[in-house]
């Protein structure tokens, strides 16, 4: 199966997504290539999100010469995705281009960084703007950001989503590498919310980076270093 379940998370398996990551992985991939991947990877994340998430439907088609019958993917128009400023900036480029209709929001939040992570492991989150669509019972919500490693800043997020008190059909956290702290965080905190990542990596590092991650992934994707 493209998307398996691995205890409280489900990892996109997909050859072509393992090799994007291992790809923007390497510290030798520059600005330019490691943006791509991360566009690439979002898309086929997306493909795999419409194949193991979404159901299909039966329906009848005329072709050029007879009618028959053709399968339909049902609820494309009713997905939101959340970028997860700015990380998520390319990973949600490519996600858009499985979900063009998608409606989007918009969360700027990060972890504060000079105040380190507590011993709880947590970082203080800092929420600057939040721009969300309405959100109904019918739709597949898509929180996306690259790195889900403590998992402060996803439940921060997560916070603003389940404050509208509409439950979606499909509450998806997508990022490309997670730490198991993050996942743990995100699934006793928020139990609805189903964490799909491309990869599971071994632990976090006393000051809460994903090990062996992929590094900053805005700086990496912005050059900002």
């Amino acid at each position: 199966m493209p998307i398996e379940q691995r205890g409280d998370a489900s990892v996109v398996t997909h050859a072509l997504a393992q090799d994007e990551l291992t790809k923007i992985r390497d510290v030798e991939t520059e600005q330019v290539a490691f943006r791509k991947g991360l566009v690439r990877l979002g898309r086929i994340c997306g493909y795999e999100i419409i194949d193991g998430r979404m159901e299909t439907e039966y329906t009848e088609v005329q072709t050029p010469l007879t009618t028959t019958m053709g399968e339909r993917v049902k609820g494309l128009d009713d997905v939101v995705i959340v970028n997860v400023l700015r990380a998520a900036t390319p990973f949600v480029e490519g996600l858009l281009k499985a979900f063009p209709r998608a409606r989007q929001g918009v969360i700027s939040a990060s972890r504060d960084e000079a105040a380190g992570m507590n011993d709880d492991g947590e970082f203080p989150i800092s929420v600057e703007y939040v721009k969300l669509p309405e959100i109904t019972e019918d739709d597949t919500v898509i929180i996306a950001d690259p790195m889900l490693a403590t998992g402060s800043t996803m439940t921060t997020v997560l916070d603003y989503i389940t404050s509208e008190k509409t439950e979606p059909e499909n509450l998806l956290v997508l990022a490309a590498v997670s730490a198991p702290e993050g996942i743990v965080r995100v699934s006793d905190e928020q139990p609805d919310a189903d964490i799909i990542s491309v990869a599971i990596d071994d632990e976090l590092d006393e000051d809460g980076f994903i090990v062996p991650g992929l590094g900053d992934a805005g700086d990496r994707a912005f050059r900002t270093t």
